[in-house]
């Protein structure tokens, strides 16, 4: 897997060594919660989730700043399309960083490799929409909105939520 270097940031797998920073910032009630996970409870929990979402995986990265890990991203099968030339962008970041375009410099270097890289001709991303934070990225990115998904995602609390949705094709990524 690739390594992206962006101005600020360095994009890289995340190997089983990265736990202790991934609980750090997973462990925050404010992180998971916007994107539909609980808050990690325990290291061991972490482990298992490094395990069997994040270690190993293609076109997943953690998102290195000052030698630590302080947030993931990652491009995913989109579950709304029946299409191989489109996927779907994800991200978390310590909300220590929140409102510095961390994200939205980490995702703009995603979406390059995905359209330049990959090849893709559409990467998605859908929010909550009270992450307002997120939001604000995807719009700094340059997605457009699709519309509001109602009662789309069943979260960790048993809660029904709708989502926003937006995409991005390589041309108008350009």
């Amino acid at each position: 897997m690739n390594y992206i270097i962006t101005k600020n940031l360095k994009l890289r797998p995340l190997t089983m060594a990265d736990t202790d920073d991934v609980f750090t910032y997973s462990k925050s009630p404010n992180v998971g919660p916007r994107a539909g996970w609980k808050p990690h409870e325990s290291i061991e929990e972490t482990q298992e989730i490094m395990k069997t979402i994040f270690v190993g995986q293609e076109n997943i990265w953690g998102i290195e700043k000052d030698h630590r890990i302080i947030g993931s991203i990652g491009l995913i099968e989109d579950p709304h399309r029946q299409n191989d030339q489109a996927r779907m962008l994800g991200y978390a970041l310590s909300e220590d960083f929140w409102g510095q375009g961390i994200m939205t410099e980490a995702a703009r270097a995603v979406l390059a490799y995905g359209f330049d890289t990959l090849g893709l001709g559409l990467i998605s991303v859908v929010h909550y929409p009270e992450n307002f934070g997120s939001q604000r990225v995807i719009e700094k990115c340059g997605f457009h909105y699709e519309g509001t998904i109602r009662q789309a995602d069943k979260i960790y609390t048993g809660e029904i939520l709708d989502v926003k949705a937006y995409s991005i094709t390589r041309a108008e990524f350009r």
